[in-house]
């Protein structure tokens, strides 16, 4: 086979591995109780109140949600049907963690945030859900997949960022940076830990933000050795936070030091509908 011919060949593969890698991001995110389908987001406090969307009233105390649900009312969790007439304790829960329940054809999202307990009912009729069409993204290009180097901090360095609703903070245990070269440019990113295990994720803006990707935000995930060394940075696949997509979304923000200056041409574009709450 002729260099030629093989480096087609490696373009083509390349390609198709972003195609099945969207087409399952695509799929998770359009799970009927994903973040689509969130029709509200409720800050609970001290004082029992009831929510649009959700049986019974709510509260916080000591650190946990109480729910008293009423003769009719129902939830679940796991399956279970909890129950009525009582009132119901969840909690404490750790900051960024959650537990959903079931109530009728809706999911119940109890979460902590920015240390405050939120509610945010998931129902699949949700509009923004219903309508959704895909997510537009760049042309997969392998010269957006860089080569960086991992290098973890002698030990965490404690980060406050914004958040995208007003009033809350969020703060992450930073482990390290990643350094690469990109658009003719040194460039440096503090990363965050990921969701699974011997992951990491950056949160970053670049030249392309508010132009033709999302203004505020886009994340991107990867692997890497606690002890650093060389990593791959596949900006193909740096995606949209929920907040691209709603309003009822706690994202958070960058770091002021993940601006980059360079233009990001590559992975998820700003979605083709955002939905504004009133």
């Amino acid at each position: 086979m002729s260099s030629a011919a093989s480096t087609e060949t490696l373009a083509s593969t390349f390609a198709a591995d972003w195609q099945h890698w969207h087409a399952n991001h695509e799929k998770l995110r359009s799970d009927p109780h994903g973040f689509l389908a969130v029709t509200a987001l409720h800050w609970l406090t001290n004082q029992p109140a009831a929510v649009d969307g959700a049986p019974g009233t709510w509260r916080v105390e000591d650190d946990v949600v109480r729910v008293a649900l009423g003769a009719g009312d129902s939830l679940r969790r796991d399956g279970v049907e909890l129950n009525t007439g009582v009132e119901l304790a969840f909690g404490p829960i750790a900051e960024r963690d959650g537990i959903n329940l079931g109530f009728g054809d809706t999911v119940l999202e109890l979460a902590k945030r920015g240390g405050e307990y939120i509610l945010r009912p998931r129902n699949p009729r949700n509009e923004l859900l219903r309508d959704y069409q895909g997510t537009p993204a760049y042309d997969p290009d392998e010269s957006f997949a860089v080569n960086a180097n991992y290098e973890p901090f002698k030990k965490p360095r404690q980060t406050t960022v914004g958040a995208a609703v007003e009033g809350i903070q969020h703060v992450y245990q930073a482990p390290g940076v990643v350094r690469f070269r990109l658009g003719g440019q040194e460039q440096e990113l503090t990363v965050f830990n990921g969701h699974a295990t011997g992951t990491f994720t950056v949160l970053f803006t670049d030249a392309t933000s508010g132009v033709t990707t999302y203004s505020a935000n886009r994340s991107l995930t990867f692997s890497a050795p606690d002890t650093g060394g060389p990593v791959v940075l596949d900006f193909n696949r740096a995606v949209n936070l929920p907040c691209a997509y709603t309003d009822l979304a706690t994202c958070p923000l960058p770091p002021a030091e993940n601006r980059l200056a360079v233009a990001v041409e590559a992975g998820e574009k700003a979605p083709l509908k955002r939905e504004v709450s009133l």
